[in-house]
């Protein structure tokens, strides 16, 4: 029996386990999850400095001519205090002088026989980079389960951290299977195609993050397939293409029985793509999808991501879904939640005009897809749609409903 789009994620979201960690300098951590909490040892900034190139100043002094006592640079550490009826010049970074009360920047001020003549109004506190403003020390400044991108870079080094506990990548085996099926790279004969599912998904997974192998392309025998299937075991995940429907020499699903795979579930209630099986060899999940091009990528984009970012210990493992306007009208079949790949171009978001379940080339026009409820057979122009995009990865903390209604 066919589970529904939410029980199929729902059943890969409680059956997949985090996977284990290694440590790496910060520089090599980049787009990996972090596996702890990151706590601040110290205030940053560590001191008040001044966040402009000008004058440390008494806001009692507004408006009068009061006497330079000298210069602090980034980097110094003050020994002078500043008194009223003075000022002391002070670049960007510099520590605060002690009884500094505010910076006037250079421009705000002239310079009168050897004087500095300072502004009718100055403001307390303007243009001081207080200690502990940025980052408190004992705060948690990184949180467990997030990316690491350049910018959480940058807060460890200022925290001097050098190595970091992160996720390791996950490692993805991927294989095809059917005689009538050839990699890019041989010739064929006029029976024959190419298998332009494998190399997708090899290059769909490296995208996400995760280290990919192929491990060849198997027969239409349960015998064969053992053997690819048993090659491809030291993964996390194995995806495979095809074989999984009701043909006479659909062997994969029997295959995978025969190794001892326990099945999750066999058939999604989607449209395209319904023969999409999950299951786990020990820890190793296992994907079968369609072997139709455009079947497997909705399938792969919809259950498969879900299935790497929960897998990666990753907090935002969930879809998340934009809401905009659909271009033009639009009919549909409706009676099965059904995917319809599109484009959106920031405004509204315009479904392919053809795209059936063996098709290559709408799979490289669409940069997002709308998964519509079943009962819906048309569509407005105008009218407010979820999608889920492709072209760039929106994951959510919280489950949230994906389906256009």
């Amino acid at each position: 029996m066919a589970v529904s789009i939410r029980e199929a994620l729902d059943i890969i979201y409680q059956n997949t386990p985090v996977i284990s960690t290694e440590i790496l300098p910060i520089e090599a951590c980049l787009g990996r999850i972090a596996a702890g909490e990151c706590i601040a040892k110290f205030d940053l900034p560590r001191f008040d400095n001044s966040a402009m190139d000008g004058y440390a100043v008494k806001c009692s002094d507004a408006g009068s001519a009061v006497i330079c006592d000298g210069t602090l640079y980034a980097g110094d550490t003050p020994a002078m205090s500043l008194e009223k009826g003075h000022t002391i010049k002070i670049m960007t970074g510099a520590p605060i002088p002690k009884g500094c009360e505010a910076i006037v920047p250079f421009e705000k001020v002239t310079i009168q026989n050897n004087r500095v003549l300072l502004p009718a109004l100055i403001e307390n506190n303007a243009h001081i980079r207080h200690m502990g403003e940025d980052i408190k020390s004992g705060v948690v400044y990184l949180h467990k389960g997030e990316k690491i991108n350049a910018y959480s870079i940058a807060m460890l080094a200022s925290q001097g951290v050098t190595h970091l506990e992160v996720r390791r990548k996950i490692k993805v085996s991927v294989f095809g299977t059917g005689d009538e099926l050839r990699p890019h790279f041989e010739k064929i004969t006029p029976h024959q195609l190419y298998n332009s599912n494998t190399p997708m998904f090899l290059a769909r997974a490296q995208e996400l993050g995760c280290e990919v192998r192929y491990v060849g392309n198997s027969g239409d025998s349960v015998d064969s397939l053992k053997q690819v299937i048993k090659s491809a075991m030291d993964a996390d995940i194995i995806l495979t293409s095809g074989g999984v429907s009701m043909g006479d020499k659909d062997f994969t699903k029997e295959a995978f029985r025969d190794l001892g795979m326990k099945t999750y579930f066999e058939q999604v209630d989607i449209k395209p793509g319904k023969p999409t099986t999950y299951g786990k060899i020990a820890e190793c999940a296992v994907v079968n999808l369609p072997g139709n091009p455009l079947a497997s990528m909705v399938n792969f984009e919809i259950f498969v991501r879900a299935l790497i970012a929960k897998m990666s210990g990753s907090n935002a493992h969930y879809h998340g879904t934009m809401q905009t306007q659909i271009a033009h009208d639009y009919p549909m079949k409706g009676g099965r939640h059904s995917v319809y790949l599109g484009h959106f171009d920031g405004m509204s978001f315009a479904p392919l005009s053809r795209q059936l379940p063996g098709m290559v080339s709408p799979m490289y026009k669409a940069n997002a897809m709308m998964i519509a409820s079943p009962s819906l057979t048309f569509l407005q122009k105008g009218s407010t749609v979820k999608i889920i995009p492709i072209g760039w990865v929106l994951n959510k903390t919280q489950q949230e409903d994906i389906f256009t209604k």
